[in-house]
Protein backbone atom coordinates (compact mmCIF):
# COMPACT_ATOMS: atom_id res chain seq x y z
CA UNK A 1 0.00 0.00 0.00
CA UNK A 2 2.82 2.62 0.94
CA UNK A 3 4.02 1.92 -2.28
CA UNK A 4 0.77 2.29 -4.35
CA UNK A 5 0.66 5.64 -2.50
CA UNK A 6 4.34 6.88 -3.52
CA UNK A 7 3.31 6.22 -7.08
CA UNK A 8 0.33 7.93 -7.13
CA UNK A 9 1.98 10.83 -4.99
CA UNK A 10 4.29 10.94 -8.42
CA UNK A 11 1.80 10.72 -10.54
CA UNK A 12 -0.26 13.57 -9.08
CA UNK A 13 2.97 15.85 -8.73
CA UNK A 14 3.59 14.82 -12.81
CA UNK A 15 -0.25 15.95 -13.60
CA UNK A 16 0.64 19.25 -11.98
CA UNK A 17 4.31 19.99 -12.80
CA UNK A 18 3.83 18.59 -16.39
CA UNK A 19 1.95 21.59 -17.89
CA UNK A 20 4.11 23.85 -16.06
CA UNK A 21 7.26 22.42 -17.51
CA UNK A 22 5.98 21.83 -20.77
CA UNK A 23 4.71 25.57 -21.17
CA UNK A 24 8.73 26.69 -20.33
CA UNK A 25 9.98 24.09 -22.44
CA UNK A 26 7.51 25.42 -24.91
CA UNK A 27 8.78 29.35 -24.84
CA UNK A 28 12.67 28.08 -24.60
CA UNK A 29 12.52 26.10 -27.69
CA UNK A 30 11.67 28.63 -29.74
CA UNK A 31 13.19 31.41 -28.12
CA UNK A 32 16.54 30.86 -30.14
CA UNK A 33 17.49 34.30 -31.98
CA UNK A 34 16.38 34.73 -35.64
CA UNK A 35 18.26 36.82 -37.50
CA UNK A 36 15.88 36.16 -40.42
CA UNK A 37 12.63 38.11 -38.29
CA UNK A 38 12.31 41.92 -39.47
CA UNK A 39 12.35 43.21 -35.57
CA UNK A 40 11.96 41.97 -32.14
CA UNK A 41 8.88 41.63 -30.12
CA UNK A 42 8.65 44.37 -28.64
CA UNK A 43 8.68 46.56 -32.21
CA UNK A 44 5.68 43.68 -33.74
CA UNK A 45 3.83 44.53 -30.37
CA UNK A 46 4.32 48.44 -31.11
CA UNK A 47 3.63 48.45 -34.74
CA UNK A 48 0.10 46.34 -33.84
CA UNK A 49 -0.51 48.91 -31.47
CA UNK A 50 -0.04 51.56 -33.88
CA UNK A 51 -1.75 49.58 -37.20
CA UNK A 52 -4.93 48.77 -34.89
CA UNK A 53 -5.47 52.12 -33.82
CA UNK A 54 -4.97 51.39 -29.67
CA UNK A 55 -4.78 54.96 -28.50
CA UNK A 56 -2.87 55.11 -25.34
CA UNK A 57 -1.45 51.76 -25.18
CA UNK A 58 2.17 51.63 -24.11
CA UNK A 59 4.75 48.71 -24.75
CA UNK A 60 7.25 47.69 -22.19
CA UNK A 61 9.66 45.44 -21.06
CA UNK A 62 9.69 44.28 -17.65
CA UNK A 63 11.00 41.93 -15.19
CA UNK A 64 7.12 40.50 -13.94
CA UNK A 65 6.47 38.11 -17.06
CA UNK A 66 4.81 38.79 -20.06
CA UNK A 67 1.07 40.10 -19.42
CA UNK A 68 -1.35 42.68 -20.77
CA UNK A 69 -2.42 45.50 -17.72
CA UNK A 70 -5.63 47.07 -18.08
CA UNK A 71 -5.31 49.78 -15.61
CA UNK A 72 -2.03 50.94 -17.14
CA UNK A 73 -3.19 50.15 -21.08
CA UNK A 74 0.46 48.25 -20.90
CA UNK A 75 2.22 45.25 -23.09
CA UNK A 76 4.19 43.71 -20.70
CA UNK A 77 7.16 41.64 -22.44
CA UNK A 78 10.00 40.01 -21.15
CA UNK A 79 13.45 41.58 -21.60
CA UNK A 80 14.14 38.74 -23.99
CA UNK A 81 10.43 38.76 -25.69
CA UNK A 82 10.76 42.33 -25.93
CA UNK A 83 14.40 43.30 -27.15
CA UNK A 84 15.00 39.59 -29.27
CA UNK A 85 13.93 38.39 -32.25
CA UNK A 86 12.46 35.02 -32.24
CA UNK A 87 9.73 33.01 -32.84
CA UNK A 88 8.83 33.05 -29.11
CA UNK A 89 8.63 37.05 -28.65
CA UNK A 90 6.88 37.36 -31.76
CA UNK A 91 3.94 35.06 -30.70
CA UNK A 92 3.78 36.23 -27.09
CA UNK A 93 3.83 40.08 -28.66
CA UNK A 94 0.90 39.01 -30.93
CA UNK A 95 -0.81 37.12 -27.49
CA UNK A 96 -0.63 40.45 -25.26
CA UNK A 97 -1.41 42.52 -27.62
CA UNK A 98 -4.55 40.39 -28.62
CA UNK A 99 -5.51 41.12 -24.68
CA UNK A 100 -5.45 44.37 -25.80
CA UNK A 101 -7.60 44.08 -28.36
CA UNK A 102 -9.99 42.47 -25.53
CA UNK A 103 -9.66 45.41 -23.46
CA UNK A 104 -10.50 47.95 -26.08
CA UNK A 105 -13.09 45.95 -28.25
CA UNK A 106 -14.90 45.70 -24.33
CA UNK A 107 -14.46 41.94 -23.89
CA UNK A 108 -16.60 40.59 -21.44
CA UNK A 109 -14.47 37.63 -20.36
CA UNK A 110 -11.52 39.74 -20.02
CA UNK A 111 -13.80 42.30 -17.66
CA UNK A 112 -14.56 39.65 -15.15
CA UNK A 113 -10.98 38.23 -14.77
CA UNK A 114 -9.65 41.86 -13.92
CA UNK A 115 -12.35 42.04 -11.07
CA UNK A 116 -11.75 38.55 -9.93
CA UNK A 117 -8.31 39.41 -9.90
CA UNK A 118 -8.53 41.84 -7.72
CA UNK A 119 -10.87 39.82 -5.49
CA UNK A 120 -8.00 37.43 -5.53
CA UNK A 121 -5.52 39.62 -3.97
CA UNK A 122 -7.70 40.53 -1.38
CA UNK A 123 -8.83 37.01 -0.76
CA UNK A 124 -5.29 35.68 -0.74
CA UNK A 125 -3.86 38.01 1.76
CA UNK A 126 -6.38 37.16 3.82
CA UNK A 127 -6.02 33.38 3.87
CA UNK A 128 -2.55 34.04 4.31
CA UNK A 129 -3.06 36.05 7.88
CA UNK A 130 -5.49 33.03 8.57
CA UNK A 131 -3.04 30.12 8.51
CA UNK A 132 -0.79 31.75 10.10
CA UNK A 133 -3.29 32.56 13.13
CA UNK A 134 -4.86 29.03 12.74
CA UNK A 135 -2.95 27.42 15.53
CA UNK A 136 -3.62 30.32 18.06
CA UNK A 137 -7.27 30.44 17.20
CA UNK A 138 -7.69 26.22 17.26
CA UNK A 139 -6.42 26.59 20.46
CA UNK A 140 -8.51 29.26 21.65
CA UNK A 141 -11.81 28.12 20.07
CA UNK A 142 -12.13 24.70 21.32
CA UNK A 143 -15.92 24.25 19.40
CA UNK A 144 -15.33 21.31 17.09
CA UNK A 145 -18.26 23.26 14.59
CA UNK A 146 -15.91 26.32 14.92
CA UNK A 147 -12.89 24.59 13.59
CA UNK A 148 -14.54 23.65 10.73
CA UNK A 149 -16.30 26.62 10.04
CA UNK A 150 -13.11 28.38 9.99
CA UNK A 151 -10.91 25.53 8.19
CA UNK A 152 -13.90 26.17 5.57
CA UNK A 153 -13.31 29.90 5.93
CA UNK A 154 -9.78 29.64 4.85
CA UNK A 155 -9.57 26.85 2.23
CA UNK A 156 -12.82 28.95 0.16
CA UNK A 157 -10.33 31.95 0.37
CA UNK A 158 -7.80 29.88 -1.38
CA UNK A 159 -9.94 28.44 -3.69
CA UNK A 160 -10.52 32.01 -5.03
CA UNK A 161 -7.32 31.80 -6.71
CA UNK A 162 -7.62 28.64 -8.49
CA UNK A 163 -11.41 29.72 -9.64
CA UNK A 164 -9.53 32.75 -10.79
CA UNK A 165 -7.04 30.72 -13.07
CA UNK A 166 -9.76 28.81 -14.80
CA UNK A 167 -12.12 31.86 -15.63
CA UNK A 168 -8.51 33.47 -17.32
CA UNK A 169 -8.67 29.78 -19.93
CA UNK A 170 -11.08 31.39 -22.09
CA UNK A 171 -10.04 34.86 -22.77
CA UNK A 172 -6.39 33.00 -23.33
CA UNK A 173 -7.46 30.86 -25.91
CA UNK A 174 -9.61 33.63 -27.15
CA UNK A 175 -6.22 36.17 -27.17
CA UNK A 176 -4.15 33.43 -28.82
CA UNK A 177 -6.23 31.80 -31.36
CA UNK A 178 -8.85 34.54 -32.40
CA UNK A 179 -6.37 37.06 -32.26
CA UNK A 180 -2.76 36.67 -32.40
CA UNK A 181 -2.93 33.50 -34.54
CA UNK A 182 -4.96 35.36 -37.17
CA UNK A 183 -3.03 38.35 -37.04
CA UNK A 184 0.32 36.53 -37.38
CA UNK A 185 -1.23 34.26 -40.69
CA UNK A 186 -3.25 37.15 -42.25
CA UNK A 187 -0.55 39.94 -41.80
CA UNK A 188 2.38 37.87 -43.12
CA UNK A 189 4.49 37.91 -40.22
CA UNK A 190 5.53 34.38 -40.34
CA UNK A 191 6.82 32.16 -42.89
CA UNK A 192 4.69 29.38 -43.31
CA UNK A 193 7.15 26.83 -41.79
CA UNK A 194 7.21 29.13 -38.57
CA UNK A 195 3.13 28.60 -38.15
CA UNK A 196 3.62 25.62 -36.48
CA UNK A 197 5.68 26.28 -33.60
CA UNK A 198 3.69 29.69 -33.14
CA UNK A 199 0.52 27.61 -32.50
CA UNK A 200 2.37 25.83 -29.96
CA UNK A 201 3.68 28.86 -28.30
CA UNK A 202 0.27 30.50 -28.21
CA UNK A 203 -0.89 27.26 -26.34
CA UNK A 204 1.97 27.85 -24.42
CA UNK A 205 0.81 31.26 -23.84
CA UNK A 206 -2.72 29.98 -23.38
CA UNK A 207 -2.05 27.55 -20.58
CA UNK A 208 0.52 29.37 -18.36
CA UNK A 209 -2.60 30.15 -16.17
CA UNK A 210 -3.62 26.28 -16.27
CA UNK A 211 -0.53 25.64 -14.90
CA UNK A 212 -0.94 27.95 -12.23
CA UNK A 213 -4.24 26.46 -11.51
CA UNK A 214 -3.46 23.01 -10.82
CA UNK A 215 -0.30 24.37 -8.60
CA UNK A 216 -3.02 26.54 -6.82
CA UNK A 217 -4.73 23.29 -6.60
CA UNK A 218 -1.62 21.56 -5.02
CA UNK A 219 -0.85 24.53 -2.29
CA UNK A 220 -4.87 23.70 -1.88
CA UNK A 221 -4.94 19.99 -0.74
CA UNK A 222 -1.62 20.88 1.35
CA UNK A 223 -3.29 23.08 3.74
CA UNK A 224 -6.00 20.73 3.70
CA UNK A 225 -3.88 18.27 4.93
CA UNK A 226 -1.94 20.27 7.49
CA UNK A 227 -5.70 21.14 8.72
CA UNK A 228 -7.14 17.84 9.12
Amino acid sequence: MAVLGIIAFGLLLAAIYAPQYWVQHTMKRHGALRSDFPGTGGELAQHLVEQFQLDGVKVEPTDGGDHYDPASRTVHLSADNFSKPSLTGVAVAAHEVGHALQHARGDGGLALRQRLVKMAMITDRIASIFFLAAPVLFVIVRSPAAIFGMVALGISLLAIRVVVHLVTLPVEYDASFKKALPILEEGGYLHPDDVKGARSVLKAAALTYVAGALVSLLNLARWIRILR
